[in-house]
């Protein structure tokens, strides 16, 4: 599994974990080394995470982003809500549809609601192995582009890793420097059971 944050210094990884821990690890080693050039990445979508190093540990802390909503948690709304059951989590929400989805959802038992949940369970349930082998080559993808474009065997590593060849891929990798090489891997296949 994945660490939710983690930190490279160069080609060095130098932090993982939550984003205080990371946060914290990066300070200290900017304290240490004023010309360090620190990235800190999500650990599960590789975007990097903006923190402001100036100041104390505290100060940095306090300043951290907040972390967003997971993906099936609504955000907590400022406004009085609308219609929907909202001790359940359930909001209302505007979709468009052709009259005859509009009649096809009205002939379905429990109504258009019910139907549309099934259908996006369904969907759900069909399409996550596929959604999360996309998201993990999405991640190694975007942490690559950054951490290793100008290396070595880059795009063929890239064309490797998005043609699901794994031994291809390790091999293309295997001199770039160990922190980057091994976080790569991690990424690229943290879909699969090893």
């Amino acid at each position: 599994m994945n660490p939710a944050y983690v930190a490279f210094e160069g080609e060095h990884r130098i932090g993982a974990g939550d984003l205080p821990e990371v946060a914290r690890a990066a300070k200290q080693h900017l304290d240490q080394r004023k010309d360090a050039a620190i990235l800190v990445f999500n650990g599960r979508t590789s975007a990097l995470v903006d923190i402001d190093f100036r100041g104390s540990v505290d100060d940095v802390l306090a300043r951290l982003p907040q972390p967003a909503p997971a993906r099936d948690e609504e955000p907590t709304p400022t406004a009085p809500r609308g219609p929907g059951r909202p001790k359940l989590g359930v909001v209302a929400r505007e979709i468009t549809l052709l009259p005859r989805h509009w009649d096809w959802l009205a002939q379905q038992k429990g109504g258009a609601s019910v139907a549309i949940r099934k259908l996006v369970d369904e969907a759900r349930r069909a399409s996550g192995d596929k959604d999360r082998t996309r998201s993990a080559q999405d991640a190694a993808y975007r942490f690559m582009t950054v951490m290793a474009g100008n290396r070595p065997n880059y795009e063929d590593a890239i064309r490797a890793l998005f043609a699901h060849d794994r031994r291809r891929f390790a091999t293309l990798i295997a001199d770039w420097p160990a922190d980057i090489r091994d976080h790569a891997i991690r990424l690229a296949y943290s879909d699969q059971a090893d």
